[in-house]
């Protein structure tokens, strides 16, 4: 039987000019993942999306876990464009500059963003604006499945890999192995912590979801490092 680990990223750089970078809780985030599973792991294979925080969250856990693989880069594990949904969801928020300033303005800038974004993704979800999203949410769920497909084909019978990705592709694969209707899918996408991992079980008999959002590394001592966006 193989095995497919889903890792989130570490923290990004939430409030920042560019998002797509780990913060300095985020690498440690990475580091304490690869000591971790260093002595529970041998891995055949490790693949990233090609967003900036996951090949950064992969090369910290890498050398912390003391492997030379080098990852192998797949868009189909990429996240879903979260500044287009938001767009499309308040279309004066194109201007990243307008959303800054109500953000700015917010008592929690954080908690008034995940309102905002939650409502964002409920639009998408729904389907019924589905032209006037580049990846509609039936596309994007079959772009991340069709990457895991992929992905254990060209790994063959019996092999471990590690994939580096973003909370929506683990939500999308986990939706579709689940079978967990589209207006349910994103309650798992909330609760998934940065550099949580996912485990997927495959063998000839079909592929299956067998742990979600471990984090158990992040516990006691840890347990500041435990983060969500």
């Amino acid at each position: 039987m193989g095995v497919v680990y889903l890792i989130r990223h570490g923290q990004a750089s939430f409030g920042a000019e560019n998002y797509d970078q780990l913060s300095e809780t985020g690498y440690i985030q990475a580091r304490v993942l690869g000591e971790a599973l260093k002595p529970r792991l041998t891995v055949d294979a490790v693949v990233t999306g090609t967003l900036t925080r996951h090949r950064q969250t992969a090369e910290t856990c890498l050398t912390a876990m003391g492997t030379s693989l080098l990852p192998t880069r797949t868009p189909g594990f990429n996240e879903f464009d979260h500044d287009e949904l938001v767009a499309r969801h308040t279309p004066r928020y194109a201007n990243h500059a307008a959303l800054a300033e109500d953000l700015l303005g917010a008592a929690d800038p954080r908690r008034a963003f995940q309102e905002l974004f939650t409502q964002a993704v409920g639009r998408w979800v729904a389907g019924k604006h589905d032209a006037e999203y580049t990846e509609p949410w039936p596309k994007f769920r079959e772009r991340c499945v069709r990457a895991l497909d992929a992905l254990i084909q060209g790994l063959g019978p019996s092999k471990t890999a590690l994939v580096f990705t973003s909370g929506g592709p683990v939500t999308a694969i986990c939706q579709h192995l689940l079978q967990i209707p589209d207006e349910h899918a994103f309650r798992l996408n909330w609760t998934l912590a940065n550099c949580g991992i996912t485990k997927v079980i495959y063998s000839d008999r079909g592929r299956y979801m067998s742990t979600l959002n471990e984090h158990a590394h992040f516990e006691g001592s840890q347990r500041a490092l435990i983060t969500y966006r």
